[in-house]
């Protein structure tokens, strides 16, 4: 759970990453609901690392 943040950082950074590498994923790269979804899951990631680690336990 402490990590649930840093994972979604991660997910949303190699789901940008592939689509600047992989042929297929390029196609996607050019709809703006792809790149917006990859931006929102590490916003998101990073408010839930801030938040988790904030609270004391």
């Amino acid at each position: 759970m402490k990590n649930l943040g840093i994972l979604l950082i991660m997910i949303g950074a190699l789901a940008l990453v592939l689509s600047a590498v992989v042929p297929f994923m390029a196609d996607l790269a050019d709809q703006n609901w792809y790149t917006i979804g990859s931006v929102v899951l590490i916003i998101a990631g990073l408010i839930a690392h801030i938040y988790i680690n904030k609270r004391k336990y």
